[in-house]
């Protein structure tokens, strides 16, 4: 019996982890009713790429709106790379998201049919050297509800705590 054909040896894979930041907005789950998720590749110049590469961004207080069938990312903070001098980029500068037309067709129709609802950036990560933005389609939460989730989370860490002392 022989043995399946190999693929031509190579250089190993560097790890996922070494040059793969997770940007979280960890604020919009505390914010908002997350009723769906979509991924979109970031348009972005070079020195973009190299401070998100640093880890060098913020999601607090970003959102994606739709205009003339592109969707744009308002709002992020990528800090300006050092080592980029006179070519840097502008921090909070209006960034274009990649979609296909019939996903910001499908998006545009829910929104217009749920009412209150927004795109919410929840993560920034690089998926094969390019860099994407996991959207969430989002409906705001009233204040009640956000006391209901922490005290739920209390209660949950509460009995995790009683089941490890017994």
């Amino acid at each position: 019996m022989t043995a399946p054909p190999r693929s031509r040896p190579g250089p190993a894979k560097a790890s996922a982890k070494t040059h793969a930041p997770h940007i979280e907005n960890r604020r919009a789950y505390h914010d908002y009713f997350i009723l769906d998720k979509f991924e979109a590749g970031l348009a972005l110049v070079g020195s973009e790429v190299k401070s998100l590469r640093q880890g060098g961004a913020q999601l607090a207080g970003s959102f994606a709106i739709i205009r003339n069938g592109q969707v744009f990312l308002m709002g992020c903070h990528i800090k300006e790379y050092e080592q980029a001098n006179q070519f840097n980029h502008d921090p909070t500068r209006v960034r274009t998201l990649l979609l296909h037309r019939r996903e910001i067709r499908r998006l545009e129709q829910r929104m217009a049919k749920e009412d209150g609802t927004t795109l919410v950036p929840l993560t920034i990560y690089f998926k094969r050297g390019f860099a994407k933005v996991s959207l969430g389609l989002a409906k705001g939460k009233a204040k009640y509800d956000k006391r209901e989730a922490i005290k739920a989370r209390d209660a949950a860490m509460q009995m995790r705590r009683a089941m490890r002392r017994r």
